[in-house]
């Protein structure tokens, strides 16, 4: 599919605007450096309007008598809906972020999965009664919060939009998105696809512009009930400062640094693609990416030699000839790898294989790719151990017992995933129940896996949990009401 640089306009009240200022940003295709679009430059006037749009809409009668299950069905249509548009979101995702097709086709899935499995509960959120004696009837609703902001980060627009979007709306909120810049693109097609589906106009609103114009406008919006942000840590807190002001609650999903716990009894054989692919899958650009890897010392050379080998025959390309890793998002997200790199380097680690940017023929000139990298000795108190590269570095740390192997998972002020790899289920229980993580795998590692799965993290890694049932705590509020009939 030819993609032409064209100018997107942003979904406001069910019409599709121009910027109040007029003005544009560009983005580019990361795999060949080349204008991709312009996007409309949001700003604090056009997040007003937004949010002015989405409270007429959740107000109106129609949003307020709509039955739950009828919202339901049309969540249904839109799952459809990208399902139907699944090449076209696919190659488009791929040009925006760079990603391969194949793992661009897999996160269009999963954003229909989404919207079909809260389809199927937006008529299913439900409160309890309580028994405090006889006279009494007490009983809890849940109720949506109103307005949800969705900030949502350029690693997996579609999916993570998606993510948000769709129990927001099953709630009964209404949401206003603010995609990132580097990853628009699917969004702003998402929005063509909930009004053919029916969805009420305001009900999804999609600003896009700058984090620090429109995001920041967002964040502190007195109108705005709740917000959904994805993204760094040092972003994470200041939304949370932001939205402290006007006590609007928050759920952020933030950075991970996450193990790949390999034990000398484990089926390597059946560990070393999924350990490969947990930090190589979207170049490593992923928050719950397998980052870690802390494997047994009796088995540390052999595992190490075998990924060697594994990462240095990845196939390297443009997204959309489907390769097996793709380009970062942008030179400067480039360099910030390779200085990690470096950092490890001077640290003490040994780089056992690639640690530099790709020039090789075949791979467009303007491609900001690096090369897939192990960073072996890596010790607990080095930078590449504690901090998120959100590249694909992978830092490898031995250790000799199960109780080590417990503390070094814990070492950092992240807990977002983790994985156990072994054959022996007491050692994976154990080791399971004192992992500090909002997701612990077993035998198996797939990053933010699974819609029905709850998802969020331990310490720097956020509060709150997306996915599964549990998501729709995050969206709604409890109501207890409670009444004297004798």
């Amino acid at each position: 599919m030819q993609v032409k640089t064209q100018a997107y306009k942003m979904l406001i009240g069910g019409e599709w605007v121009e910027s109040a200022s007029g003005q544009y940003l560009e983005s580019f295709n990361p795999s060949t450096g080349e204008l991709l679009a312009h996007l409309a430059r949001g700003g604090v006037e056009d997040v007003d309007r937004a949010v002015k749009a989405a409270r007429e809409t959740f107000e109106s009668k129609k949003w307020q008598e709509w039955a739950p299950a009828e919202r339901g069905r049309t969540l249904w249509r839109i799952g459809n809906l990208i399902r139907e548009s699944k090449e076209e979101l696919a190659r488009l995702e791929s040009l925006d972020i760079g990603k391969p097709l194949t793992l661009a086709r897999g996160d269009v899935d999963v954003a229909a999965r989404y919207f079909e499995y809260f389809a199927g509960v937006a008529d299913k959120v439900l409160g309890s009664t309580i028994p405090i004696g006889k006279g009494y009837l007490n009983f809890t609703v849940r109720e949506p919060w109103g307005i949800s902001a969705q900030i949502i980060p350029w690693n997996y627009p579609i999916a993570i939009g998606c993510r948000g979007i769709a129990p927001a709306l099953a709630a009964g909120n209404v949401v206003v998105a603010k995609p990132a810049t580097e990853g628009s693109l699917t969004l702003l097609k998402i929005g063509e696809i909930v009004m053919e589906a029916g969805l009420p106009p305001g009900a999804l609103n999609i600003v896009t512009g700058k984090g620090s114009e429109a995001g920041v406008a967002l964040a502190s919006h007195a109108g705005i009930n709740h917000i959904t942000f994805t993204g760094g840590v040092d972003t994470g807190t200041q939304v949370m400062q932001m939205a402290a002001k006007n006590i609007t609650p928050v759920n952020l999903e933030l950075g991970g640094k996450s193990p790949n716990v390999v034990f000398a009894d484990a089926d390597l054989p059946r560990a070393f693609p999924t350990v490969m692919r947990s930090i190589l899958q979207n170049a490593g650009q992923t928050c719950s990416a397998g980052s870690r890897l802390l494997v047994e010392a009796s088995v540390h050379q052999q595992v190490v030699e075998e990924l060697s080998k594994r990462f240095r025959a990845v196939r390297l390309g443009q997204g959309v000839d489907d390769p097996e890793m793709g380009p970062l998002i942008s030179a400067a997200q480039r360099q910030w790898v390779l200085n990690y790199i470096q950092i490890g380097r001077e640290e003490g680690a040994r780089v056992v294989v690639g640690g530099s940017q790709v020039s090789q023929e075949g791979l467009p000139p303007g491609g900001f790719y690096v090369e897939p990298t192990i960073l072996d000795h890596v010790e607990p108190s080095f930078r590449v151990f504690q901090e998120e590269i959100f590249g694909p570095v992978l830092a490898v740390t031995p250790f000799k017992t199960l109780e080590e192997a417990a503390q070094l998972a814990n070492a950092t002020s992240f807990g977002l995933v983790s994985a156990i790899w072994t054959r022996d289920i007491t050692k994976a229980h154990w080791l399971a129940s004192r992992i500090r993580a909002g997701q612990v795998f077993v035998n198996t590692y797939v990053a933010g896996a699974g819609v029905e799965l709850p998802f969020g993290g331990y310490h720097k890694s956020g509060f709150g949990r997306e996915k599964g049932l549990e998501a729709l705590n995050s969206y709604t509020q409890v109501k207890n009401v409670c009444i004297r009939y004798a």
